[in-house]
């Protein structure tokens, strides 16, 4: 078996493909060692001692390192903790596939939509699965609807997106431009 990697535009964060599904469905973002309790493989990449972040998408694994190790240390261990777990066939989280669905984390801001503005929100959501959440994905990253109300969006970052230099300015010229472009009742787009 064979893992390729990839850089991110966050340069704490590498993306390893391990050249099969990782999630069947979903996303899903473990942010601290607690929350990789759920998952063998998350526990085992945090286990490392020099991991801060840990992200399953479809069909890839990024992991952000700490502020001061080196990936040229850690990449190999990374490499074979995801070696280990993927030949071994493993299960990626303990008690069953449904643990892996991406759920707003307990601390996380949820804006309850206007129901008044249901359409708007079907075509943000719509716009977010089709063209914005594919090209983060190819960085590494997802990105999370959280909510729309008087015209701002609001949208949490996960994985190589949350913490990376060029967040922002994705999130502001990039994501609000297009939804400012193709839903004119959209006004702002703020992280959560």
């Amino acid at each position: 078996m064979y893992i390729e990697t990839e850089t991110t535009p966050n340069p704490a964060t590498l993306k390893f493909l391990p050249q099969r599904q990782v999630m069947p469905q979903g996303t899903r973002d473990f942010a601290s060692p607690e929350d990789a309790e759920a998952s063998p493989l998350a526990q085992a990449l945090f286990d490392t001692g020099e991991v801060t972040g840990v992200f399953f998408g479809h069909d890839f694994v990024s992991v952000t390192k700490d502020q001061g190790a080196q990936w040229t240390d850690l990449k190999p261990q990374v490499v074979a903790v995801l070696l280990d777990h993927f030949v071994s066939e493993a299960p990626l989280f303990h008690g069953g596939s449904a643990a892996g669905i991406a759920v707003p984390a307990e601390d996380t801001l949820v804006v309850e939509d206007d129901p008044a503005n249901a359409e708007i929100v079907d075509q943000i959501k719509e716009l977010l699965e089709t063209r914005i959440r594919p090209a983060v994905a190819g960085d590494g990253g997802d990105i999370a609807y959280r909510g729309y109300r008087d015209g701002i969006v609001h949208l949490q970052l996960q994985g190589a997106c949350d913490g990376c230099p060029s967040a922002t300015a994705t999130l502001k010229h990039g994501i609000e431009g297009l939804l400012k472009h193709y839903v004119p009742e959209v006004v702002e787009v703020r992280a959560t």
